[in-house]
C-alpha cells in the first residue's frame, strides 16, 4: 500500500485539527503580541498544545492502521494511545504556562488594545474549532455505530467512550477550544467595557484548568487503553447476540472481548447442541468466526466449542 493510502487511512478529525489548530495559533498569537491581551495569548497557547497534539495523533492513527505482522501478531492498535499520552504532556505544558500567564494578569492587571483585532481572531476562532467539533461529534456517531434518535451534540456525550482514541482527543480538545474562545471573547468585554482588568488573568486562569480537565481526561483513557480495557456493554451484547442467533449455539461458555484502539479482539468458547459430529462443529465454529470477522469493528476472532454441559453459563448484562 503506498505513502497516500495509508495517510487517507488516518483519523481525519486529528488531521483537520492540526491544520485549522496551527493556522488558530499563528493569527492568535500574533494578536496578543500587538495588543497584549492576556486571554488570546491564552487561546493562542491551547491552539498551539491543539495542533501540536492533533499531529502527533494524526501520525499515531496512520501507524496504528498497519495491518499485523509475524513478529507483531496482534497489530499496532495500541500504538495510538502512546501518542495520545505524548500530546498529554504537551497539553499539561501548555496549561501551565497559560494559567501562569493568567495569574501574572490577575496580579498585576494590564490594559490591552486592538478591540476589533482580538475580537476578529477570536471569532475565526469559533468557527473553525466549532467545525472541527461537529466534525468530530460526527465521527463519534460513525465510529460508535449510534442511532440517529437524538441530536449530534448529546448522542456524542453519550457515545464518546465508543469512539477511538483519537477521535475522543479531538473532541475534547476542541469542546474546551470553542468554550475558550467564547471565555476570551467574555474576557475581552469585562475588561474593555466594564473596566474589570482583572478578568483578563481570571479567563486565563480559567482556560488554562480547562487544558488540565482534557489533559486528565485523555491521559487516564488512554492509560486504561494501553493495560487494555474490556469492550463497552452494548459491543458485547452485539457480539454476543451474534454467537447466540446460530441455531446450534446453545450456551456461551466463557467470553472476553478486549478493546484496542477503535477495534475488539473476540475470545470465547461456546457450547453446541449434542450430537454434532466433529466436522458439522468445525464447520459451525468456523461460520460463526467467519461472521464476527465481517463486523467492521472485530480485529480478531478466537473462538473454541465444546457440547453443552446442560448449565446456563452465559446471562447477558
Amino acid at each position: 500500500m503506498g505513502l497516500w493510502k495509508r495517510l487517507k487511512q488516518g483519523n481525519t478529525s486529528s488531521g483537520f485539527a492540526a491544520i485549522g489548530n496551527a493556522f488558530l495559533a499563528g493569527i492568535k498569537g500574533i494578536a496578543a503580541a500587538f495588543t497584549g491581551n492576556g486571554s488570546v495569548f491564552a487561546s493562542s497557547m491551547h491552539s498551539l498544545a491543539d495542533a501540536i497534539n492533533q499531529g502527533f495523533v494524526y501520525f499515531g492513527s496512520v501507524v496504528a492502521e498497519l495491518p499485523a505482522s509475524k513478529r507483531f501478531p496482534t497489530g499496532f492498535g495500541r500504538v495510538i494511545n502512546i501518542f495520545c499520552m505524548v500530546a498529554v504532556i504537551v497539553v499539561t505544558v501548555m496549561a501551565y504556562e497559560t494559567i501562569l500567564k493568567g495569574w501574572h494578569l490577575f496580579r498585576e492587571p494590564e490594559e490591552s488594545t486592538g478591540l476589533l483585532l482580538n475580537f476578529g481572531v477570536l471569532f475565526a476562532s469559533l468557527l473553525v474549532d466549532g467545525f472541527i467539533l461537529i466534525k468530530a461529534m460526527k465521527e463519534i456517531k460513525a465510529e460508535s455505530s449510534a442511532d440517529n434518535s437524538g441530536g449530534l451534540f448529546s448522542t456524542a456525550f453519550k457515545n464518546v467512550k465508543k469512539a477511538s482514541p483519537a477521535t475522543r482527543l479531538v473532541f475534547y480538545e476542541d469542546l474546551v477550544a470553542t468554550s475558550g474562545a467564547v471565555l476570551a471573547m467574555l474576557g475581552i468585554i469585562l475588561s474593555q467595557f466594564f473596566g474589570i482588568l482583572a478578568a483578563d488573568g481570571l479567563i486565563s486562569i480559567l482556560i488554562g484548568l480547562l487544558m488540565l480537565f482534557v489533559a486528565f481526561r485523555v491521559g487516564y483513557d488512554n492509560m486504561v487503553g494501553l493495560i487494555g480495557v474490556a469492550a463497552p456493554v452494548e459491543v458485547e451484547r452485539k457480539i454476543t447476540g451474534i454467537l447466540l442467533e446460530d441455531k446450534a449455539v446453545v450456551d456461551i461458555k466463557k467470553i472476553r472481548i478486549v478493546q484496542e484502539g477503535r477495534l475488539y479482539h473476540v475470545e470465547g468458547t461456546v457450547e453446541l447442541m449434542k450430537g454434532l459430529s466433529l466436522a458439522d462443529a468445525d464447520d459451525i465454529k468456523f461460520k460463526l468466526t467467519d461472521t464476527l470477522l465481517r463486523q467492521s469493528e472485530i480485529a480478531d476472532v478466537v473462538l473454541g466449542i465444546i457440547e453443552d454441559d446442560d448449565k446456563k453459563s452465559w446471562t447477558e448484562k
